[in-house]
């Protein structure tokens, strides 16, 4: 053969790669649209049980067709704090049994006979390139992608197997294998390497499968590589746990245990295997072969590893340290950053807008305490410089989530909801608004406060009582209106109009009742300034609990 021979071969294997890795794309982007929400909504809700974690992991996997998708979702719903790190676990053991379909699918080029896939690929993809073209339903559409994917994944494997085919005797080839199989770790650093770099293990093992049907690879090389592509799998949600919190990155790093786990203990089966069965180990072996030695491995690891999950999570643990909190009299130090939402978590608009519901609440429960610790020093003659500055910290914690929160809502806003989440997240916008405003009051109460304390002036023990006494109006209020949100609840909703509807009076009576105070000389004016301040800057904050309940009892009357 000459060097443009050689070159063409080169370019119809990077070709075929390219065409396999992007039918594997559109395949499972077709599967994803056509299951909906309903896969990723498993993954949350039906994984208490880690048993159940296991299987439905598997049934995620198999359908969406990437593990690495799987265990990237994963890593997701921890860091939102939707799972667990035990039911992650068992999710994850689950997604490395259901990425073994794609192996069969490939070797059904072997087994199917005359109806082995590359030969109905081209009608496949035609048909559903037709649909696709001329169809205006969305359903049918998405089943056309998935013929589509498929035709693509299958015609590439076509390519490749065809641009391999002419070396199937060449003593390159049958060296470098014999050198993977003779050295089992330059082998598994091989496979995971190149999956590492495709990130995708089902493509890896694919393009060994198209090896082997060409009769190139050996069995020794072929298990040992494969047991590499398990681990380089890995990469894909080290890398997007990387913005994570710690216990996401715990998640990846359990999936990373469990594969280098299960690498070492078939590492160490197979090299004593091979020890006695020299024979086999230098024999060819077939893509279906790969397949059921793959589906072995996978299957048998989870169910030896499965009773260890906890001690998986524990390691964890030892290598990923979770940071102490420093606590400032026993009170959480608040941090500018979004507990519940995460990137990941965008493509399942039911989790989503829950825990963007769940972010607010948060937002406003900081808000709250704000105004429960300002309040408690107005009570004081002496009060606390730093609790003061703690309300100054939340309140720029609280812009802060105000922003983040915002741009996560316009992104979720643009997702296919339904007509209630579309509701809930218009009113989460206005809500966020409402509590940033009210958080900006209570720093006002906090303002005057500080500037009393410079002055040495306190409040007298009267205006302590009648403070506190709409304080408590105020706080029930907030609170209600928080819950109200949270449980979506009218009745929560309602208590919190009750409350500002007392607020509102009170302020009145209370406005009064300083005047006269002022006329009868019992008050230092300049202190008198700051109280009618402080109850001006209550009624208002109390008016914003008021406009948040109002849109939970909007969105109930929809």
């Amino acid at each position: 053969m000459n060097t443009l021979t050689h070159v063409g071969n080169l370019f119809a294997f990077i070709g075929g790669l390219g065409m396999f890795l992007y039918g594997m794309d559109i395949m499972a982007s077709g599967l994803q649209k056509a299951a909906g929400n309903k896969m990723r909504e498993l993954l949350g809700y039906l994984t208490n049980n880690r048993f159940l974690g296991v299987l439905v992991g598997a049934l995620v996997t198999a359908i969406i067709q990437s593990s690495s998708a799987t265990t990237v979702m994963v890593v997701g719903f921890v860091n939102a704090g939707i799972m667990n790190l035990t039911q992650a676990a068992g999710v994850i053991m689950g997604a490395n049994v259901g990425t073994t379909i794609t192996a069969w699918l490939v070797s059904a080029n072997e087994w199917a006979g005359a109806l082995k896939p590359d030969f109905f690929a081209p009608l496949i993809l035609g048909i559903g390139a037709f649909i696709i073209t001329f169809s205006s339903r969305q359903k049918l559409t998405q089943k056309a992608e998935i013929a589509v994917g498929f035709g693509i994944l299958f015609i590439g494997l076509s390519s490749m197997s065809s641009s391999i085919g002419m070396y199937q005797d060449s003593p390159i080839f049958y060296k470098a294998f014999q050198v993977l199989g003779n050295n089992p770790f330059l082998g598994i650093l091989v496979g995971a390497l190149v999956t590492a770099i495709i990130q995708s293990s089902s493509a890896s093992v694919g393009i060994l499968q198209t090896l082997a049907m060409r009769g190139i690879v050996n069995w020794r090389s072929a298990v040992f590589i494969t047991l590499g592509q398990n681990i380089g799998t890995c990469i894909t949600a080290l890398l997007s746990s990387a913005g994570a919190n710690k216990t996401a990155k715990r998640a990846a790093t359990i999936h990373l245990l469990f594969n280098v786990m299960g690498a070492v203990i078939y590492g160490i089966i197979m090299t004593i295997f091979f020890g006695i069965f020299n024979d086999l180990a230098l024999q060819h072996i077939s893509g279906t072969q790969i397949s059921i030695f793959h589906s072995i491995f996978n299957i048998s690891i989870t169910i030896l590893l499965f009773p260890f999950a906890n001690v998986l999570v524990k390691i964890s643990g030892l290598i990923i340290h979770e940071d102490a909190i420093e606590e400032d009299d026993d009170e959480e130090v608040e941090e500018k950053v979004l507990r519940h939402l995460d990137p990941r978590i965008l493509e399942t608009p039911s989790f989503a807008v829950e825990n963007a519901v769940k972010e607010v609440v948060r937002m406003g429960g900081i808000a709250l305490g704000n105004l429960n610790r300002i309040m408690k020093e107005a009570m004081k003659d002496e009060p606390s410089q730093k609790k003061i500055d703690k309300v100054f910290h939340n309140e720029q914690v609280i812009n802060h989530l105000e922003t983040m929160i915002t741009g996560y809502l316009v992104k979720i806003s643009q997702l296919a909801l339904t007509d209630k989440q579309t509701v809930v997240v218009n009113n989460l916008f206005d809500t966020i608004t409402d509590i940033e405003r009210a958080g900006d009051h209570v720093e006002n109460i906090a303002e005057y406060l500080q500037e009393m304390k410079e002055g040495k002036s306190h409040f007298t023990k009267q205006a302590q009582e009648e403070l506190k006494e709409m304080t408590e109006y105020v706080k029930n209020a907030l609170n209600h209106a928080i819950c109200s949100i949270e449980n979506d609840s009218i009745e929560e909703a309602r208590i919190a109009t009750e409350n500002e509807e007392k607020v509102d009076k009170l302020e009145k009576k209370l406005r009064k009742s300083h005047i006269q105070r002022l006329k009868t000389e019992s008050c230092v004016p300049e202190v008198g300034v700051f109280y009618l301040d402080i109850i001006s800057s209550l009624e208002r904050i109390s008016d914003h609990a008021d406009n948040i309940a109002g849109y939970v009892l909007n969105q109930n009357d929809k």
